[in-house]
């Protein structure tokens, strides 16, 4: 089993009998949603009662211009032990760390509560590649756009903050250790043709050499990293490593990667949670829909520090909610899949995310976030996405596929509903504009308004996407505004142009039934419906593409 392989290489690390107080490290690194960028504004305002700790200088340790390749150099009152809490740093706000820590606080057991404190620091930036965190620190190759040098020293950043660390905990009286470390980056090294672009002035590698690429540099650099950090804080053995799943094909490699390294442990997708588009900073400007909001940050931390905990103070053995094979029926009108499941059983949830589909005659090409291709790479017609069993679901086919024929299952498309064609643009009196659809599409739409600002999607014509964050009804037809400064590339709709509604992330509708309860609620009440509910801490499928489907 995966946990024990793991458990034989931390033997050593930590003494459960010592009742000395302990501080533990969480250390974190990765690109922007590591560092918070534009998850504005902050959630986390204030000490939260749960004892963790920031340094002084911020859970964001590593700041451009401020000693970014020279951390040693950092003054030493930096690096006092403050309460951990969202701050603002230009354009960076909330980050995972309140709700990863505190999640981990609220879980362990009183007497241990009293006893350990943890610690976050993340030394990231964002817009980075993997070799530009690590060691090699190629921000600083002279290949590398004058615009994105930045001084580089993100690495050594985080070792040096491991020794401020033992530094504070020794002059409280206390120990520290690294108890786990948190990847959030994968983004940057994507291919514009679905493989990896290893540096800023390499040609893409193709998918399959691509990801095994990546594969191995997350796994080098979790053991490096590891290695590092225990030489100055006198651990012995492997530190785990966590990560969430990017979108993209380094998503797909960071599977591979936790399925090759006992210590690497990939927490799930994060497509569920809000986007950045909801976030608001002066002047008045709205996020990246690639980015999270303040709430998507905290929420996403607890889904990590679920995980974390169980991995670590239960000992679980973690998988995601991943396909584990799929099978064609004996008619060949139809795929069931078998997938690991955290916390049976299976459910296809349309209310809480909104139906992801693709119309098309007779049927479907993408259905609850699947699409199947068949010999010849075409996209077959869907009908049904069934659960039949708690860790079983059942694609259904328009069409039987001749026997014989091969296809494959891919999982994760940002569509949701087609709206029909636009039958009206005007502008309004604020500047804004409204575009008028053909009908009602309000019970369509709830999921999406419940959740905040989506994006709408024209399909012919010159392509163009804008954010909706106002949602109307006028005389039976729903009408959507929008700011046309937010207008992709300034291209304006058209009416005639058929649009659909889309989410920021590629997704899917397959969750499972973690009972397991946040301890923070939805603070940020400016956009959608959710403010004051609780973060539900289900397990959503990790997006996939090519499984292999095998005939009846």
């Amino acid at each position: 089993m995966k946990f024990l392989s793991l458990l034989t290489l931390m033997i050593g690390t930590t003494n459960a009998a010592d009742l000395k107080p302990a501080i533990s490290g969480i250390w974190m690194m990765g690109q922007s949603l590591c560092d918070g960028s534009e998850s504005l504004p902050i959630v986390t305002t204030n000490d939260t009662g749960w004892g963790n700790y920031a340094f002084q200088r911020g859970v964001r340790t590593w700041l451009a211009n401020d000693h970014a390749s020279t951390p040693e150099m950092r003054p030493a009152d930096q690096f006092a032990l403050v309460p951990l809490k969202a701050t603002v740093y230009g354009g960076l706000g909330e980050t995972v760390a309140n709700g990863m820590a505190d999640h981990l606080s609220a879980a362990l057991p009183a007497e241990k509560k009293q006893a350990s404190r943890f610690l976050v620091a993340c030394a990231g930036q964002g817009g980075r590649q993997i070799q530009e965190l690590s060691s090699a620190d190629l921000s600083t190759d002279q290949r590398t756009p004058e615009s994105r040098r930045n001084g580089g020293g993100y690495y050594k950043t985080s070792l040096d903050d491991a020794r401020r660390a033992v530094e504070q905990a020794k002059a409280l009286g206390a120990k520290f250790e690294v108890k786990a470390l948190y990847w959030m980056q994968g983004e940057g090294n994507g291919g514009p043709t679905g493989g990896i672009v290893p540096a800023r002035w390499d040609a893409e590698i193709p998918r399959k050499r691509g990801l095994a690429w990546y594969r191995d540099q997350l796994i080098g650099y979790r053991k490096q990293w590891s290695a590092d950090l225990c030489t100055i804080t006198g651990q012995r053995g492997e530190l785990p490593m966590f990560t969430y799943q990017t979108l993209g094909p380094s998503g797909d490699a960071q599977l591979m990667a936790a399925d090759t390294d006992a210590a690497i442990y990939l927490v799930g997708p994060h497509y569920a949670v809000p986007s950045a588009i909801n976030s608001v900073y002066p002047p008045g400007r709205h996020g990246d829909p690639i980015h999270l909001s303040a709430d998507g940050e905290r929420w996403w931390g607890e889904q990590v520090g679920k995980v974390m905990h169980r991995v670590l103070h239960q000992k679980e053995d973690w998988q995601p909610l991943r396909p584990r094979s799929a099978k064609l029926d004996a008619t060949w009108d139809g795929v069931v899949i078998e997938f690991s499941v955290p916390r049976p059983p299976m459910v296809i949830d349309t209310s809480f995310l909104a139906r992801q589909e693709i119309a098309t005659n007779g049927g479907f090409t993408s259905l609850a976030g699947f699409q199947v291709r068949g010999g010849d790479g075409g996209a077959l017609a869907l009908t049904a996405v069934e659960v039949i069993a708690p860790s079983q679901l059942h694609i259904r086919f328009a069409k039987a596929l001749p026997a014989g024929e091969k296809c494959r299952v891919n999982y994760g498309h940002p569509f949701a509903a087609a709206l029909g064609t636009i039958t009206a643009i005007r502008k309004i009196a604020d500047g804004n504009e409204e575009m008028a659809l053909t009908r009602s599409f309000t019970e369509v739409l709830k999921p999406l308004t419940n959740e905040g600002a989506f994006l709408v999607t024209n399909t012919s014509g010159t392509n163009t996407r804008v954010p909706i964050r106002s949602v109307r009804e006028e005389n039976g037809v729903t009408v959507l505004r929008y700011e046309p400064r937010e207008l992709r590339n300034g291209t304006p709709f058209a009416i005639g142009q058929p649009v659909v509604a889309q989410r920021s992330f590629s997704y899917g509708n397959v969750r499972d039934s973690d009972p397991e309860r946040s301890i923070y609620t939805f603070g940020d009440a400016s956009y959608g419906t959710r403010a004051g509910q609780a973060y539900p801490l289900w397990n959503w499928c990790v997006l996939f593409s090519d499984l292999n489907v095998e005939a009846p």
